[in-house]
Parts: C-alpha cells; structure tokens; sequence
C-alpha cells in the first residue's frame, strides 16, 4: 500500500462529525430521547419508555416492522438497538425489548443478519473510498455503493408499503430473502477484506474465491462477478498501460510486477554479476489468480518495451476498439489480448535488434576478434607486441598495447571491418587459472579451484582483449558474456604464443641440423620439437574447428529462428556455457594442459642452451637463425633448467624433457 505521508488527510470534520458517515448508531445515547413516530396508515401514539408487551399483538407488529425499517439501513428503533459488540469494526449486536411477543422476536432475529450484512458493507464503503485504499478498493467500493442503493430503494419501497398498510412482518420476510444470501456473501468478503487489510490482487483474488464457493447460486455468483468486473476495470487499467506502453501507473503498489530504479542498464557492461534484465522488473506474490498463468507474458512484454522507450524509439502497442483490457471483465478474450501484444512487441525489439544494431554482425565481430576466427591482426601483434608482453601485469602500459593493437588491426585484413574500432585490449592482474576460480557462477573443477597462482607471470598469460558494446546489445553480450568470451581468448592466445615458440625453436633445429653429424643430440630434440608441435597443433585445431566453429553455426541458425529477445539470450547463454565446458576451462584437464604449454615453453627456451653446447658454426649470423634466437628470448621458464655443459650431456637433458612432456600426455587418457 501507499506509503500514509503521501496519502491526502482525511478532513477533521469527517472525524468531528461522525452522524455524517453512517456510523451514529455506534455512539452511546447520553439522554433517552423518544423518536418521532412515523406511524403507517394509522397513527400510533406510544408512551414513553412504556415495553412494548403493553401493546396488544398488532400494534406490536406494526412496531417491529417500523423498528426492522429502520434497523434495515443502520437506525436505531423504539424497541429494536444497533450496539458495537468487542473491539472489532465488524462487530454488531441487535438487541430487542423482552417483553416482546416471542413469534415477532423470532421473526425480527431473521432479519438482523441481513441488517448487519448491510452495516459492514457500508462501513466498508466509507472506510475504503479513502485514497490510501488503493484503485481496486475504489472500484470495489464505488460498485458497492451501487448496489447499496438498490438495496435502501428497496427499503423505501417496503417502507411506502408498510404506510399504505400493505406490509406485514411475514411480507418482510418475504421481500427480504432474496438479498439475503448476496448481502451475506459480500459481507464475508468484506470482514475477509477488512481483517487483513486486503488491497489490489488480494482483494481480487478473494472475490475470485468467493465467486467460486458460491457456484451452486446462480445470483449470487452472478453478483459477485459484477463485483470482480468493477474491481477488475480498475487493476486491468494499470495492466493496460504495461502490456501496450510498458509503462507502470501505480500510484498505490498495487501491480504485481516491481520496479527497481536503482539497477540501471549501465551495469550491463560494467558488472559480471548485472541482475538489471532479471531484477529491474520482476513479479510480486500477490498474482490475480486469473492473470496467474499469463504472469510471465505480461511481464516479458512490458520489458520489451521498457527496452525500445530506453533506446528513443517510442513504439506502442496497436489496440483495436475491441481489444481494450478495460472494455471486458471475466471473458477471457483479455489473454488473446496479451498474447497479441507479447507478439508484437517481441517481433518489433527482435526486428530492432537485428536491423538497426546489427546483433548478429556484432556477435560475428566478436567471433573474428576474441574467438581468433581471423587471427592475421594476432600474428603481426605478437610480434610488435612481444617485449611489452614479455614483461610482468604492473609494468605494462596497457596505452602502449592499446596502439599496438591499433597498428595490428589498422594494418592487416581486420581494417576492412567497421567494427575493428570496438576492439580495445586490457591486462589482467591474474592468471587464467586464478581468474576461473574467482568466478562462482562457473562450475569449476575444486582441482581448478584450488590452483595456486604461478610466482612470476607476464603478459603473455594475462593480456586480453576487450570490445565495445552499447545498449541495448548489452542484454545480449553483457559483461558476463563478454569474461567469457575473454577466458576462451585467453586460452587461445596462450596456445599461440606456445605454438610461436615452438615454430621458432623447430626453426633453430632446422638451420642446426648440419652441426650433428652423428644424429645424436639435434636429431632427438628435433623429434620431442617435433612431437611438441604436434601437440600443440591438436589442441588448436580441436578448439577452433571441433569446439567453437561447429558450435557457432548451430547458435546462428538458432538466432536466425529466434522469436524473441529473450530466446536469443538463452541460445547465446548455451553457446558460451557450452564453448567453455568443450574447451576443457571448466575441468580438471585443464591443469593437465597448462602443465604440457609449460614443458614445451620450458623446452623452447632451453633450446638456445642446447645450441650455445654444440660448436657455432660460421653462418650462425644468417638472419632467420638470429631472429628465432629472439623469439625464443620472449618466454623464459618458470625454472632454469640445468646447463647441459656443466651438469649433464645434452641427450640427458632432451630425453629429460621428453619423459616430463610424454608422462603429461599419457595423463590425458583417462579423463
């Protein structure tokens, strides 16, 4: 409910002046005032303060039909009084004189009910017609003081029978009946009301409830659905403005979907953990039973909205005369409605999507740049990049990098593409491993989980590569999407870099390979070089052409077919979850293969001490051997292995590195 400060003040004079609000029967007599008589067609002069058993039976009768006249819209009798009974405002006593005759006080006590029906209905007008109350208790309100005229129409009706003489307290009896169960069933639906303070969906649902218990009574049930319809008129108003403007006017909290105003679409791409999409709307307890199954649809649609007003593109929904929300009650022609406009406003923000910002070219951007589909821009930064990546996270100059990158791409094939300038680079302060078990949300191996982080890393391990999304593509590729596409990079260019190493020491074997005549130490490292490269070489290939390709197309022809927005994110959702889970980042094996990168970067940078053992000779100063003596310098090992020189003979140290590298490759059969 409405928060009481914001509500207007009820007037000081309501509360000073209570006859005006029905409520005078509830006030104790200071003096015992007789009441004008207002006599039938024979005058009845009564003594005052004389029992009602003086009189003979007639008389009485036309005395108790007078006094249940009165008693029938609230008023105290001669001898029939209204009294407050306990502490609650639904609490109501009838008493009668005890020296009336006792067939006219079995016949009065038939009536009180009807007569207390009619005081809480009443007072529950009054008390909900205030503003606080909330737009379904106006309605509910306003149809029952509709009804409340009818009803004390019906009185004065029995009232000019009874002057004319033609009422007797069997007549009453009679008339009154067909009331009574109406009268009845709404007052349970008011002290329901009243006791916990029902407002909105909950005062809907309770005539819901009602109209149901009450289907073997036709009237009544009728009744109580022309109460629900102009109960309804009010909430569907509000549902109105949501399904066809995605607009929320609720004044009172009374709609069953919530808006949080403190999550804002700009932590889409800033934080991992955005709720905005899930959390900026959302669904309250208090669903209208009839609105229960279509909760979901509603909500949805006004989202799809909400998204098209926040990109400036005013789009509403096209209602039709007939397919107004307000212009029906309980015809269920109100979830085709919904259902019509979940349709158009899922088509128009899909369409928008797509078209104007160009999602599915925007995922395709990102396959080239962060999934290596076009990786020629990597190999030339790699190698105007390799002394900034060569040192540690804190002493790179991500400015330095970010021009670098802008060199690779502004000369290479990715300069064709719009969208390259989207492409920013970022260093991370950690490695992969550590990254992964920092994020909850992944379902990590503990093994991954409990990896300790390496004592020196370089840029090599924690350079990354950024892009530029706006709204509303960030409810596709949000900063979530994007860490996960960044994680898949990472592992990536990692691989790279190891397969570079190993290119440029194969490279310094080949141009060695006349310096062993004998095929002893150069022809065994040429063979675990070239065993390394294949390796590294598979593992490449499985994670382009096996994992992220094949998985990519069954994502585009699924985007292709999707039918709404929400749609696009889960098939995109299943594409990185899957990605991730195939590329072994979310297993065990993982650590499996950062160990074999390990041994063969370690490998490739002893390779320059294998070749300082053997005799230089004279076309060592060849230009394409110096340069892969460089390349080798990028990546030095986590431990100097010993000099074969001085603490082994090189076979020693080659065959060193090949039982290390070949006991990690066996290791891989089991998982």
């Amino acid at each position: 409910m409405m928060d009481a400060s914001r509500c207007p003040c009820t007037p000081q004079w309501n509360l000073d002046r209570p006859f005006l609000t029905g409520n005078f029967h509830q006030e104790e007599k200071s003096t015992s005032v007789l009441p004008e008589s207002k006599g039938n067609s024979v005058d009845i002069c009564l003594e005052s303060e004389k029992p009602i058993g003086c009189y003979n039976a007639s008389l009485q009768e036309m005395i108790v039909i007078d006094d249940l006249l009165s008693a029938l819209t609230g008023i105290d009798g001669r001898y029939i009084s209204i009294k407050k009974s306990g502490g609650g405002e639904d609490s109501f006593s009838f008493h009668v004189d005890g020296s009336m005759d006792l067939a006219l006080q079995e016949s009065a006590k038939r009536i009180f009910p009807l007569c207390k029906s009619y005081l809480l209905i009443n007072q529950f007008v009054e008390s909900r017609s205030q503003f606080k109350s909330g737009l379904v208790n106006h309605a509910f309100a306003a149809a029952l003081r509709a009804l409340l005229l009818d009803y004390q129409a019906m009185v004065a009706q029995l009232e000019h029978q009874f002057r004319l003489g033609r009422l007797s307290i069997q007549g009453l009896w009679f008339y009154c009946q067909p009331m009574m169960g109406s009268m009845q069933a709404l007052s349970i639906v008011i002290k329901k009301a009243s006791a916990y303070n029902f407002v909105g969906s909950a005062v809907l649902n309770l005539l819901q409830s009602q109209a149901k218990l009450m289907a073997g009574n036709y009237l009544v049930r009728s009744l109580l659905e022309k109460m629900i319809d102009s109960a309804n008129s009010a909430y569907l108003g509000i549902l109105e403005r949501w399904v066809y403007e995605g607009l929320i006017d609720d004044p009172h909290d009374e709609f069953f979907i919530a808006e949080n105003k403190s999550l804002q679409k700009e932590s889409l791409t800033q934080d991992y953990d955005a709720m905005y999409w899930r959390q900026r709307y959302s669904l309250k307890d208090d669903i209208p039973s009839f609105l229960a199954n279509s909760a979901e649809t509603i909500l949805t649609t006004g989202k799809y909205l909400n998204v098209m007003r926040e990109c400036g593109h005013t789009v509403q929904v096209p209602a039709l005369e007939n397919s107004k929300l307000t212009s029906f009650g309980s015809n269920d022609h109100y979830l085709e409605c919904i259902k019509s406009a979940y349709d158009f406003a899922s088509g128009e923000l899909l369409n928008l999507m797509k078209d104007k910002y160009d999602l599915i070219g925007k995922l395709r951007s990102i396959k080239h740049y962060l999934l290596l589909d076009q990786g020629d821009f990597l190999v030339h930064f790699m190698d105007i990049a390799r002394d900034e990546l060569a040192k540690t996270p804190n002493e790179i100059s991500v400015e330095k990098l970010q021009s670098l990158l802008d060199i690779a791409l502004r000369s290479t094939a990715a300069a064709a593409d719009p969208l390259h300038e989207d492409v920013t680079c970022s260093v991370d302060s950690c490695s992969l491993l550590k990254r992964l078990s920092t994020l909850k949300d992944l379902q990590t191996g503990e093994t991954v989980a409990e990896t300790e982080e390496p004592l020196s890393i370089t840029g090599v391990e924690t350079f990354s590569v950024n892009y530029k999304v706006q709204w509303p593509l960030s409810l596709v590729i949000s900063r979530k999407a994007l860490t996960k596409y960044q994680l898949i990079f990472r592992f990536l260019f990692h691989c790279k870099h190891v397969h570079r190493q190993l290119c440029a020491a194969w490279q310094v074997h080949q141009g060695a390979r006349t310096r062993d005549r004998h095929g002893t130490a150069i022809s065994t490292s040429s063979i675990l070089c070239r065993n390394m490269l294949k390796f590294i070489n598979s593992l490449l290939h499985y994670l382009t052409f096996e994992v992220l390709e094949p998985n990519w197309h069954v994502m585009h022809n699924k985007l292709e077919n999707a039918k709404s927005i929400d749609e696009v994110i889960q098939y995109h959702d299943f594409f990185m979850e899957k990605c991730l889970k195939e590329c072994s980042l979310l297993s065990p094996i993982l650590l499996k293969l950062e160990k074999l990168k390990l041994v063969c970067l370690q490998y490739a940078a002893a390779t320059q001490w294998l070749m300082n053992s053997i005799e230089v000779p004279e076309d060592t100063d060849h230009p394409s051997y110096e340069s892969c003596k460089v390349l080798l310098k990028l990546r030095k090992p986590s431990k100097k292995p010993n000099s074969p020189t001085q603490e082994s003979s090189v076979i020693q140290c080659v065959l060193k590195f090949e039982r290390e590298f070949t006991s990690e490759l066996q290791s891989l059969r089991p998982i």
